[in-house]
């Protein structure tokens, strides 16, 4: 028998230690499992958003420049290149030529076409699908760097296009 303070704390501490155990075990694995979560959801939307993408564009086109921006305020790394030549470079990455748009960026083996939103890169990026990349054909208002103040958003596609030719529509913005 155990004694402190002229107290038997023998039967007191004898029950204890299970509750401690199984309290402790439930804790951890709580906190293990959160730990998990949080890691995974934050490391790959994280991880998509350290990629430094490589924007080609023409110096002159200011909707090109809101682009870089709108990847920027999304946490983008982005390194902007200014060229004549983006008829050449599209067609060296693939782009199809229905799908060609102003501007072309590379990124971590996928090609990006057009005013793609940054969500969508991310998603991209994050899912890593079996694609060459992603475009948004031509030019349409309200996607990102095409926003016309008092001007309604054009409902457009982005459309995942892969080195055989075969699309799919990968997102669809607006109404």
């Amino acid at each position: 028998m155990s004694e402190h303070a002229g107290h038997d704390t023998t039967a007191a501490t004898s029950r204890r230690p299970w509750r401690l155990t199984w309290v402790g075990g439930a804790i951890g694995l709580v906190a293990v499992i959160g730990i998990a979560v949080a890691v995974s959801t934050g490391r790959s939307a994280e991880a998509a958003r350290q990629s430094v993408i490589e924007v080609y564009k023409d110096p002159a086109c200011g909707c090109c420049s809101l682009w870089v921006e709108h990847l920027r305020e999304h946490g983008f790394a982005v390194t902007a290149r200014d060229t004549r030549n983006l008829a050449a470079l599209k067609t060296e990455n693939g782009v199809p030529r229905e799908m060609q748009s102003c501007h072309t960026a590379l990124v971590d083996g996928y090609v990006i076409e057009g005013h793609v939103p940054a969500a969508d890169v991310e998603r991209l990026l994050r899912d890593r699908p079996a694609i060459a990349g992603l475009a948004v054909a031509g030019m349409p208002i309200g996607s990102p760097g095409m926003e016309v103040e008092g001007v309604a958003a054009q409902p457009y596609d982005v459309m995942a296009f892969d080195d055989g030719g075969g699309a799919f529509v990968f997102a669809s913005h607006g109404d």
